[in-house]
């Protein structure tokens, strides 16, 4: 299943590792073991974080990744379920309205 993971780096945390020179490479180390299928950094509410998609094939794969960046950064991540179109395609959305609607 497709998650995206929202990462929020804290700004302490992550200027120190900035400031001697380390946050590069703890990122790189992070999403070679996450294998992510996207990464994209970004500014959130002033802050500095990440959107991280990544594929879960079971809920156990939940601490694997999210585990490196609370104990590198003191970071928080939230995860939430993503969809294609063809994930929507199906869903039986009709069948839903039908009965739900």
């Amino acid at each position: 299943m497709r998650m995206i993971m929202h990462v929020f780096f804290p700004v302490r945390e992550f200027n120190e590792a900035v400031r001697d020179g380390t946050a590069g490479e703890k990122l790189r180390t992070i999403l070679a073991d996450a294998a992510p299928q996207a990464v994209y950094f970004l500014e959130q509410h002033g802050q500095r974080s990440a959107l991280v998609v990544v594929d879960v094939s079971d809920a156990a794969d939940i601490p694997s990744l999210a585990e490196p960046w609370f104990l590198t950064f003191n970071a928080d991540v939230k995860f939430r379920i993503a969809m294609t179109p063809d994930d929507l395609a199906r869903a039986g959305l009709a069948e839903l309205g039908g009965r739900w609607g």
